[in-house]
C-alpha cells in the first residue's frame, strides 16, 4: 500500500486550553509528512495509488489558487514521476495564498488559469480525454476518502492503546467533504461512539455538506448509513465573509493555539479550531479532539527556485482577488 505520512500521527492533550468539564485534544495530522503534512496527504495515499495501478503518467486536478490540495498533488505526484497540472480557480490575495502559487510552480505544477466554475470543467474535461487521471477538489471521491476511513481506525487504534480516551465529538473543517466523510465512515466501522462536528468553511455549503453524507454513505455498508449521517452535525456559524476571508473567531482562535504551539491558517484551521474552543466552554462534552489539517512543514524547501511574486504571470495574478 502506498504511503507518503508517518503514522499514526500523534494525539496530544491541549491542556492549557481544556475546562475542568471538558479536555480538548489534538490530532497531529499536520506532522502526516515531514516534507507537506496536512489531511490531503492519506487522501493522496489511495489516489496515487490508484492512479499508478491505472497506468497514468498524467494527473490533472482542480482548487482555488492558493490551494493546498494543488501542491499537495504536486509534491506527492512528482515524487512517483507524475506530471501534475491543475486548473485553478479566483481566491482572495494573501501572502500565504501567493506562497502557495510560488511553491506549486517550483514543484512544476502546471497551473491552468479559469475565471469560472464553467471553464474549469471544460478545461478540465480536455485534460482527461488526452488521458490524464482526474483528481476533484481536495481529493474528495470515494478512493480518495478511504483514507480517512483508515485514519479513523488509525485513531481507535490509539484509543485502545490508552494514548487518549474515547472521543465525545471530533471537529474538523467541512471543505470539499472528504475528510469528514471518512471520518464518519470510519468511526461507524470501528464501533465508535464519537460523533463528528463538520465546520462549514467553504460555499455553496449546502452543496459541499450533501456531497459529504453521500462520500460517507458510500463508505459504508448499507446497514451503517443511517447510523452514519446520524453522527453527523453541521455548523456554518464560522463561514463568515465566505471562503479564504478571516473571520474575528478565527483570530482569536489563532492567537489561542498559538499559546500551545499550534499555527492555524485563516482559511480552513482557525475556524475550525474556533468551534472547539467555543464547545469546549459549553461543557457539553467530556473529550474534544480537534484534527488538525494544516501542514506544518516548513515552506522554504518548497519555495527553492520559486519564481517572484511580480513574475507570475497576468491570469494568475488576476485571480488573486483583493
Amino acid at each position: 500500500m502506498l504511503s507518503f505520512g508517518r503514522y499514526p500521527t500523534p494525539v496530544r492533550l491541549l491542556a492549557e486550553l481544556s475546562l475542568p468539564s471538558t479536555a480538548l485534544w489534538i490530532k497531529h495530522d499536520d506532522l502526516a509528512s515531514p516534507v507537506y503534512g496536512g489531511n490531503k496527504v492519506r487522501k493522496l495515499d489511495r489516489l496515487l495509488e490508484d492512479a499508478l495501478a491505472r497506468r497514468a503518467e498524467r494527473v490533472v486536478t482542480i482548487g482555488a489558487l492558493g490551494s493546498h490540495h494543488v501542491l499537495a498533488t504536486g509534491i506527492f505526484g512528482k515524487s512517483l514521476g507524475l506530471d501534475v497540472a491543475a486548473v485553478v480557480l479566483r481566491q482572495k490575495a494573501t501572502a500565504h495564498v501567493l506562497d502557495n502559487v510560488r511553491a506549486d510552480l517550483a514543484q512544476g505544477i502546471e497551473l491552468i488559469p479559469a475565471t469560472s466554475y464553467a471553464q474549469a470543467a471544460v478545461l478540465l474535461a480536455a485534460r482527461v480525454a488526452s488521458g490524464a487521471y482526474y483528481i476533484p477538489v481536495g481529493g474528495s471521491n470515494r478512493v480518495g476518502t478511504l483514507g480517512f476511513v483508515l485514519a479513523a481506525s488509525e485513531l481507535a487504534e490509539q484509543v485502545r492503546r490508552g494514548e487518549l480516551p474515547e472521543p465525545d465529538l471530533i471537529v474538523v473543517p467541512l471543505g470539499s467533504g472528504g475528510t469528514v466523510a471518512g471520518l464518519l465512515a470510519g468511526l461507524a466501522q470501528e464501533k465508535l461512539r464519537t460523533r463528528v462536528l463538520g465546520v462549514t468553511v467553504v460555499e455553496p455549503a449546502a452543496v459541499l455538506e450533501r456531497a459529504a453524507r453521500a462520500l460517507a454513505k458510500q463508505c459504508v455498508t448499507r446497514e451503517l448509513r443511517r447510523s452514519v449521517l446520524e453522527r453527523l452535525e453541521i455548523t456554518r456559524s464560522y463561514l463568515g465573509r465566505g471562503y479564504g476571508y478571516a473571520s474575528p473567531e478565527g483570530e482569536r482562535a489563532t492567537a489561542q493555539a498559538a499559546t500551545v504551539g499550534v499555527t492555524l491558517d485563516a482559511t480552513y484551521t482557525s475556524k475550525a479550531f474556533a468551534a472547539a474552543l467555543d464547545r469546549v466552554a459549553r461543557g457539553r462534552e467530556r473529550n474534544i479532539l480537534y484534527w488538525h489539517t494544516l501542514s506544518s512543514a516548513p515552506m522554504e524547501p518548497l519555495l527553492v527556485g520559486a519564481p517572484e511574486e511580480s513574475a507570475l504571470s497576468a491570469k494568475l495574478r488576476a485571480l488573486a482577488v483583493p
